[in-house]
């Protein structure tokens, strides 16, 4: 194809745009409201799945020690847990550090209870708090742990472990739930805007059904009739899909900056700036890619003649 034509192309494409005014119009407006509720859902399925990670993020292993480790035995399971490939954080909380961490979590109405234990009559074990890279991985990792007292079986330096057990477990199948129902929403909403919208631009060509059977009737080729409409499409997927970045963004932006700025709230939204340039890629190529696909869908039975 020579440069002449193709840019015949695009010229016929951009009239053809503003000479079906209404038509194009209805077809962005159609994209616009599709992506636009595709483009929510996928800041959602985001922030959930944020939230979901943040959670899994926070569950850790506390590893309570027995009453008689001495500082040796104490660095050696130190090193033993830190040599744990799924590990990625170990830190030892003292016993005198545990106890006065209870009581500033009990506060003013529990402070009796601990009133009377000082340094040597302390209740609160030594401890490894420990962190995993991967947090699925924690159940096994807290019996790798246990596991240490049949390695040091005379001394037994592990008194009991504890990581939520029950609690954890499900607490990741509902994240996983959550994560994959969200997946399949955005793939079944995608789906649907783009039936829509190809359903829009077909009625487009329909109304040009007569223009496209005298173009074959003088010879045109069929992919002569064809590229004007496909960058008919594209220029109504690109027009669709800005105004729908550029309406999910400033909304979103607000949505995020009002809640930061609520102190009571308990979480936050995923940063625009995180997402914004996936997010607009993936809807400008997704117009793009709906207006092509529509038009061509569309005009294939009308080449027929």
């Amino acid at each position: 194809m020579s440069f002449s034509t193709f840019f015949r192309h695009i010229r016929e494409g951009a009239k053809s745009v503003i000479r079906n005014g209404w038509m194009s119009l209805a077809s962005i407006t159609s994209i616009v409201v599709s992506l636009f509720m595709l483009g929510v859902f996928i800041l959602l399925v985001l922030n959930v799945n944020s939230f979901a990670d943040e959670a899994d993020s926070q569950v850790q292993i506390k590893a309570f020690l027995a009453g008689n480790v001495d500082e040796a035995l104490l660095q050696k399971v130190n090193s033993d847990i830190a040599a744990m490939a799924e590990v990625s954080k170990v830190t030892l909380i003292p016993k005198s550090q545990g106890l006065k961490d209870f009581r500033e979590k009990l506060g003013e109405e529990g402070k009796d209870l601990l009133e009377g234990y000082d340094e040597t009559t302390n209740p609160i074990p030594d401890t490894f708090q420990v962190e995993v890279i991967e947090p699925t991985t924690v159940p096994y990792v807290a019996g790798k742990i246990e596991a240490l007292n049949e390695k040091y079986a005379d001394e037994l330096p592990i008194y009991k472990v504890r990581y939520g057990q029950g609690t954890t477990e499900k607490l990741f199948k509902i994240t996983n739930m959550v994560r994959n129902i969200g997946f399949a929403f955005v793939a079944g909403l995608t789906l649907m805007a783009m039936f829509l919208i190809s359903n829009t631009i077909r009625v487009t060509i329909l109304a040009r059904r007569r223009e496209i059977g005298i173009m074959k009737l003088v010879g045109a080729t069929n992919m002569f009739i064809r590229w004007p409409f496909f960058v008919e499409g594209a220029l109504i997927g690109i027009a669709g899909s800005v105004v729908t970045v550029a309406l999910l963004f400033v909304g979103y932006g607000q949505l995020v900056t009002t809640m930061q700025s609520d102190i009571t709230l308990a979480f936050t939204l995923v940063p625009l700036q995180e997402v914004d340039l996936k997010l607009a890629g993936l809807l400008i190529g997704l117009g793009i890619l709906i207006g092509i696909w529509g038009s061509t869908m569309s005009i294939r039975k009308f080449l027929k003649v």
